[in-house]
């Protein structure tokens, strides 16, 4: 019966991650496909730059909110089970933790969309938002305030999902309780995994901003991605 509760919550936070707002988004507003766009990616900035503010606002509530339910259902599922799969993990905060990621994964590689997608940041920080909203809360400071300053992103999320995973491990470890009781070590390790896979997924942005060659925000593109060349993520 466990196992098939895990089965659940993990399939309910795939299909909810997999939800592809971004290009839904984007055709309505700008009657436009976003994945021939730009970076290609469903993400809220590339559909700033394909249909503008509004549309980009949409899409980045609506993902964060796929993150944020998968969360919440995957509680409410486990939510008298107080049995420990480990030494430190109990199985209401497993089930939590994998159905954020895989909201993530749904998010990253769509099944409505062959299995391409976004970079997950969004998704992520619904999740964490469920989990521990003070980290949230800093962590999209971080990517809207680096963001806005710097015209990158890209550079505010890579910066704010670090922060995010060490005001989480700090509170951790010295047991600091800030609005909520100090996080467990579950959510730790969602914060961790989720910091080292934005990494990933934004590694040929890093490669760009290196090379000075990364977007900035509100640059508007028409340049066309090539089927056999486009790789969205």
């Amino acid at each position: 019966m466990t196992a098939l509760m895990f089965i659940a919550v993990i399939v309910i936070g795939y299909l909810l991650g997999s939800i592809p707002f971004g290009l839904i988004i984007s055709k309505r507003f700008a009657k436009t496909d976003v994945r021939e766009v730009g970076s290609g990616k469903i993400g809220m900035t590339n559909v700033l730059r394909v249909a503008g503010k509004k549309a980009a606002a949409t899409s980045l509530i609506l993902d964060i909110l796929k993150g944020l339910l998968a969360v919440i259902l995957a509680g409410l599922i486990f939510k008298d089970t107080k049995d420990t799969v480990a030494a430190v993990l109990t199985l209401n905060e497993s089930a939590q933790i994998l159905a954020g990621f895989a909201a993530i994964a749904g998010h990253s590689w769509s099944i409505f969309l062959k299995f391409k997608g976004g970079r997950g940041v969004a998704t992520f920080m619904g999740g964490l938002a469920a989990l521990y909203w003070p980290a949230a809360l800093l962590g999209g400071i971080c990517i809207f305030g680096i963001g806005i300053r710097t015209k990158y992103m890209s550079l505010g999320s890579l910066i704010g999902a670090v922060t995010a995973f060490i005001m989480l491990m700090s509170f951790y470890v010295c047991k600091v309780e800030l609005f909520q009781p100090y996080p467990p070590f579950e959510y730790v390790l969602y914060a961790m995994t989720g910091a080292f896979f934005i990494w990933f997924m934004h590694r040929d942005n890093i490669l760009r901003l290196f090379n000075g060659t990364e977007r900035k925000i509100g640059d508007e593109s028409t340049e066309k991605i090539s089927p056999s060349t486009d790789t969205p993520k």
